[in-house]
């Protein structure tokens, strides 16, 4: 990567939703030299206070595709350079149709804003379990996802393009701190899946890759964000299990072998330079109390 790309002005930096992951990275952001200013946008009024004494200027922004965005809010919370857009699908939520139209209201928000550059976090789930390698260019369209309604927002907010330089981040299961694998599955008898293989990212290493992208340059891509290491889940499962002194599940052999997938993270270790804090799912550091 050039010293030319490398060196980046201040960029005024939005996070549409600033939570598990988005609050960690704004706190990174602003002590990273690279921002001279950093907005998080939350659906709960109760978290500003957090933000305020974070140094995070604060926006209560709700995503209803009914009643749309705010402008009194949406129009300020939009003026930066640069926008992360880390918003799940609720579950609770989830009506067909519905996330995909947040993502193009967001979409056309930020078609009238300032913002030159756009990270869009989505997920290596809409990768179909083929039992084999999953490539970014396997998934393009929602009709070949597992995950029709995320491709979908994916590819409202990449229709930016080429206006906009907009990278979409697909990030294997986010785990660390307080998310514990272990925690779900305590105590359960004859699992299946345990010679199955994980795909997951430590929130730390999702966040400094974050951070990677915007300090190296975004690029008009679509990269898969994944630990290099892929041990099984019986071996991930009983590990974590151990280190907070709860039962361990069991595994029996099933008759036919459950699909699967392996995420490729290969495209983008090509394209940037960084190097994994927790390379390896075995090794992830866990607590039982979060930490920001």
């Amino acid at each position: 990567m050039s010293e030319q790309v490398s060196k980046v002005e201040k960029k005024r930096i939005s996070i549409l939703g600033c939570g598990w992951l988005g609050f960690p990275l704004a706190k990174r952001l602003l002590g990273s030299g690279i921002t001279s200013e950093v907005k998080g946008s939350t659906a709960s009024g109760a978290k500003l206070d957090k933000f305020a004494a974070a140094g995070i200027e604060g926006y209560l922004l709700g995503l209803d595709a009914e009643t749309g965005l705010d402008p009194g809010t949406a129009e300020p919370f939009f003026n930066s350079d640069l926008v992360v857009i880390s918003i799940p699908p609720r579950m609770s939520q989830n009506v067909a149709g519905n996330y995909s139209a947040q993502m193009r209201m967001v979409a056309e928000a930020l078609r009238r804003s300032p913002v030159r550059e756009i990270i869009f976090i989505s997920s290596t789930g809409v990768y179909r379990d083929l039992s084999q390698t999953a490539v970014e260019s396997d998934v393009q369209l929602p009709e070949h996802s597992a995950q029709p309604e995320m491709v979908a927002a994916e590819n409202a907010i990449a229709a930016l393009r080429p206006e906009k330089t907009v990278s979409i981040l697909r990030l294997s299961g986010l785990l660390g701190y307080n998310r514990i694998p272990g925690k779900y599955v305590q105590g359960q008898k004859d699992m299946t899946t345990g010679e199955l293989p994980v795909n997951y990212i430590h929130r730390d290493d999702a966040a400094a890759i974050i951070l990677a992208i915007i300090r190296q340059g975004i690029q008009n891509k679509t990269f898969n964000i994944t630990a290099p290491f892929h041990p099984t889940r019986s071996e991930v499962y009983t590990d974590s299990c151990a280190q907070f002194g709860w039962e361990a599940p069991t595994f029996k052999t099933p008759e036919q072998q459950p699909a699967f997938k392996v995420i490729s993270g290969d495209k983008f270790l090509k394209n940037y330079q960084y190097e994994f804090k927790y390379p390896d799912p075995l090794q992830f550091h866990y607590q039982l109390e979060d930490q920001d």
